[in-house]
């Protein structure tokens, strides 16, 4: 027993996600389709990003048509900007062999799901601490993390298959559609960054088996990447960069050489762990990694329409 006190989550009050306003809804989603890209590309300059980004859509080609691994990292913004869908399409264009998450896309990916809204004002909730205290997201969320790990299922597996099964937008689901197609969605969690570990309903020991269960699986995907693969690292400036470099090291240890693919970064700022774990040391023994700074809810529709 701690001799520290802490505080008790069972006095938490909590409200109906009905009753909140939220800045994101369904309606606003990027559309899937057919977009003829190529005349841009080509009238692009052959010079610096420009360049870089011919080079990778290149490699990404290069490397489904080699049968090698395509991993996506992704933070909670990517889903925010209603860029599910165009994910998605990739997905079922046979171009992912794996995605990577933080804990907050399956929050936001779960509501979309179920109530097609999401991104709630947290300015005006913190301020009166009803910030996060949706009960439907936390109850919900937290009770299918708790099931998978009795049944020893990863996180991303078990919230997919849930929002598969009895979510009314589950096509706009990242995470049902990766169960649905069979590629592996892990969610890397760090205790105390989401809104549902603020929770009564929250067991911090069923989500650390489970997303220790998606980091081994993880760590799996990254073995496909040797000799030609790539790796994606898109809005994450923090988990994601650290959990690839550990992954990274645990596949080299097991299984080497795994070297020789192609890392990037797509975000809107230049960060430290981003550029230093995803864009350069994976890629010292081989391989070449490129930095993209803009808006999400440009660029990622750019590369994702120009691969299709």
């Amino acid at each position: 027993m701690s001799k520290y006190k802490e505080i008790e989550l069972n006095k938490i009050s909590s409200y109906s996600i009905s009753e909140r306003s939220s800045k994101v809804d369904t309606a606003l989603f990027a559309q899937k389709g057919k977009v003829d890209t190529s005349a841009f590309l080509d009238c692009l300059p052959d010079i610096l990003s420009a360049k870089d980004l011919r080079r990778l859509i290149s490699k990404i080609k290069q490397a489904k048509a080699a049968g090698c691994g395509i991993i996506l990292g992704l933070g909670g913004h990517v889903i925010k900007c209603g860029l599910a869908p165009l994910v998605i399409e990739l997905m079922e264009a046979g171009y992912l062999t794996g995605i990577a998450v933080n804990g907050s896309v399956i929050i936001h990916d779960f509501e979309i799901a179920f109530f097609g809204q999401t991104s709630e004002d947290v300015s005006a909730a913190l301020a009166d601490g009803s910030f996060g205290m949706a009960l439907e997201t936390s109850e919900m969320l937290n009770s299918c993390i708790s099931r998978a790990a009795k049944e020893e299922l990863g996180l991303g597996e078990a919230v997919g298959k849930m929002i598969l099964e009895t979510a009314p937008n589950q096509e706009l689901s990242l995470l049902a559609m990766a169960y649905k197609y069979g590629v592996p969605l892990t969610v890397h969690v760090a205790l105390g960054t989401d809104i549902i570990h603020q929770s009564p309903f929250a067991d911090g020991a069923a989500i650390g088996a489970c997303s220790h269960r998606d980091f081994r699986i993880f760590c799996h995907n990254v073995l496909g990447l040797n000799g030609g693969g790539v790796y994606l690292n898109l809005g994450s400036a923090v988990i994601l960069p650290e959990v690839f470099l550990k992954a990274l090291t645990v596949a080299r240890n097991i299984q080497p050489p795994v070297k020789d693919f192609t890392t990037a970064v797509f975000d809107m700022n230049m960060h430290y762990r981003a550029r230093v774990n995803v864009m350069q040391r994976p890629v010292e023994t081989g391989g070449e990694g490129f930095y993209f700074i803009g808006q999400h809810e440009v660029l990622i529709p750019l590369l994702i329409k120009s691969l299709l």
